[in-house]
Protein backbone atom coordinates (compact mmCIF):
# COMPACT_ATOMS: atom_id res chain seq x y z
CA UNK A 1 0.00 0.00 0.00
CA UNK A 2 1.43 3.33 -1.01
CA UNK A 3 -0.82 5.67 0.98
CA UNK A 4 -1.50 5.93 4.72
CA UNK A 5 -5.19 5.56 5.50
CA UNK A 6 -6.59 8.98 6.37
CA UNK A 7 -10.03 8.26 7.80
CA UNK A 8 -11.14 11.89 7.78
CA UNK A 9 -10.15 12.36 4.13
CA UNK A 10 -12.13 9.29 3.13
CA UNK A 11 -15.13 10.42 5.19
CA UNK A 12 -15.13 13.86 3.57
CA UNK A 13 -14.94 12.33 0.10
CA UNK A 14 -17.87 10.03 1.00
CA UNK A 15 -19.88 13.04 2.22
CA UNK A 16 -19.22 14.78 -1.10
CA UNK A 17 -20.18 11.67 -3.10
CA UNK A 18 -23.41 11.42 -1.07
CA UNK A 19 -24.54 14.70 -2.65
CA UNK A 20 -24.80 12.95 -6.05
CA UNK A 21 -27.03 10.12 -4.83
CA UNK A 22 -30.06 9.40 -6.98
CA UNK A 23 -32.68 8.37 -4.41
CA UNK A 24 -36.17 9.40 -5.57
CA UNK A 25 -37.83 6.41 -3.84
CA UNK A 26 -36.09 6.01 -0.48
CA UNK A 27 -34.83 9.58 -0.04
CA UNK A 28 -31.85 7.95 1.72
CA UNK A 29 -28.61 9.20 0.13
CA UNK A 30 -25.40 7.29 0.79
CA UNK A 31 -21.86 8.13 -0.27
CA UNK A 32 -18.73 6.00 -0.20
CA UNK A 33 -15.02 6.53 -0.79
CA UNK A 34 -12.77 3.54 -1.32
CA UNK A 35 -8.98 3.60 -0.99
CA UNK A 36 -7.24 1.06 -3.19
CA UNK A 37 -3.73 -0.31 -2.62
CA UNK A 38 -2.46 1.95 -5.43
CA UNK A 39 -3.27 4.92 -3.20
CA UNK A 40 -6.09 6.10 -5.46
CA UNK A 41 -9.47 6.95 -3.99
CA UNK A 42 -12.70 6.26 -5.87
CA UNK A 43 -16.09 7.55 -4.81
CA UNK A 44 -19.62 6.37 -5.36
CA UNK A 45 -23.20 7.08 -4.39
CA UNK A 46 -26.32 4.96 -4.33
CA UNK A 47 -28.39 4.92 -7.50
CA UNK A 48 -32.01 3.77 -7.29
CA UNK A 49 -34.37 2.50 -9.94
CA UNK A 50 -38.13 2.00 -9.90
CA UNK A 51 -37.38 -1.72 -9.99
CA UNK A 52 -35.61 -1.88 -6.61
CA UNK A 53 -33.53 -4.89 -7.62
CA UNK A 54 -31.76 -2.68 -10.17
CA UNK A 55 -30.59 -0.32 -7.43
CA UNK A 56 -26.86 -0.11 -6.66
CA UNK A 57 -25.34 0.81 -3.30
CA UNK A 58 -22.75 3.57 -2.91
CA UNK A 59 -20.11 1.11 -1.75
CA UNK A 60 -20.42 -1.11 -4.80
CA UNK A 61 -20.55 1.91 -7.12
CA UNK A 62 -17.19 3.10 -5.76
CA UNK A 63 -15.63 -0.37 -5.86
CA UNK A 64 -16.89 -1.11 -9.37
CA UNK A 65 -15.46 2.22 -10.58
CA UNK A 66 -12.09 1.22 -9.12
CA UNK A 67 -12.22 -2.27 -10.61
CA UNK A 68 -13.20 -0.86 -14.01
CA UNK A 69 -9.98 1.17 -13.88
CA UNK A 70 -7.86 -1.94 -13.22
CA UNK A 71 -7.72 -1.81 -9.41
CA UNK A 72 -8.07 -5.07 -7.51
CA UNK A 73 -7.19 -4.59 -3.81
CA UNK A 74 -9.13 -2.50 -1.30
CA UNK A 75 -7.33 -0.97 1.67
CA UNK A 76 -10.23 0.97 3.23
CA UNK A 77 -13.72 2.32 2.62
CA UNK A 78 -15.71 5.12 4.25
CA UNK A 79 -19.50 5.06 4.17
CA UNK A 80 -21.79 7.97 5.03
CA UNK A 81 -25.57 7.63 4.92
CA UNK A 82 -27.79 9.19 7.54
CA UNK A 83 -26.07 12.23 9.04
CA UNK A 84 -27.61 11.52 12.45
CA UNK A 85 -26.97 7.78 12.79
CA UNK A 86 -24.31 5.39 11.50
CA UNK A 87 -25.19 3.52 8.30
CA UNK A 88 -23.59 0.08 7.95
CA UNK A 89 -22.96 -1.70 4.63
CA UNK A 90 -25.49 -4.27 3.47
CA UNK A 91 -24.65 -7.96 3.12
CA UNK A 92 -24.18 -7.77 -0.65
CA UNK A 93 -21.65 -4.95 -0.27
CA UNK A 94 -19.82 -6.89 2.45
CA UNK A 95 -19.54 -9.86 0.08
CA UNK A 96 -18.06 -7.58 -2.59
CA UNK A 97 -15.53 -6.28 -0.04
CA UNK A 98 -14.36 -9.85 0.49
CA UNK A 99 -13.86 -10.32 -3.23
CA UNK A 100 -11.25 -7.54 -3.27
CA UNK A 101 -9.73 -7.66 0.23
CA UNK A 102 -8.67 -10.30 2.70
CA UNK A 103 -8.57 -7.53 5.29
CA UNK A 104 -9.44 -3.86 5.11
CA UNK A 105 -10.63 -0.97 7.24
CA UNK A 106 -14.34 -0.11 7.14
CA UNK A 107 -15.19 3.38 8.35
CA UNK A 108 -18.85 4.20 9.02
CA UNK A 109 -19.52 7.84 9.76
CA UNK A 110 -21.96 10.66 10.16
CA UNK A 111 -19.20 13.31 9.94
CA UNK A 112 -15.42 13.51 9.98
CA UNK A 113 -15.59 13.79 13.77
CA UNK A 114 -18.15 11.06 14.46
CA UNK A 115 -17.19 7.68 13.08
CA UNK A 116 -16.40 4.08 13.92
CA UNK A 117 -13.81 1.82 12.36
CA UNK A 118 -14.01 -1.93 11.89
CA UNK A 119 -11.95 -4.61 10.23
CA UNK A 120 -13.48 -6.76 7.52
CA UNK A 121 -13.23 -9.77 9.83
CA UNK A 122 -15.28 -7.94 12.46
CA UNK A 123 -18.20 -7.12 10.18
CA UNK A 124 -18.10 -10.31 8.11
CA UNK A 125 -16.91 -13.26 10.20
CA UNK A 126 -17.03 -16.76 8.71
CA UNK A 127 -17.36 -15.33 5.24
CA UNK A 128 -17.45 -17.16 1.93
CA UNK A 129 -14.34 -16.12 -0.01
CA UNK A 130 -12.69 -16.86 -3.36
CA UNK A 131 -10.47 -19.29 -1.42
CA UNK A 132 -13.56 -21.34 -0.59
CA UNK A 133 -14.30 -21.72 -4.30
CA UNK A 134 -10.70 -22.78 -4.92
CA UNK A 135 -11.04 -25.42 -2.20
CA UNK A 136 -14.26 -26.75 -3.72
CA UNK A 137 -12.80 -26.79 -7.23
CA UNK A 138 -9.69 -28.60 -5.98
CA UNK A 139 -11.57 -31.43 -4.29
CA UNK A 140 -11.79 -29.78 -0.87
CA UNK A 141 -8.02 -29.45 -0.39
Amino acid sequence: MSKKIDSKELINKAIEARKNAYVPYSNFPVGAAVLMDSGKIYTGCNVEAASYGATNCAERTAIFKAVSEGERKIEAIAIVGDLNAITYPCGICRQVFIEFAKEMKIIVATSENKYKEYSLGEIMPFSFTPDDLNNINNGGK
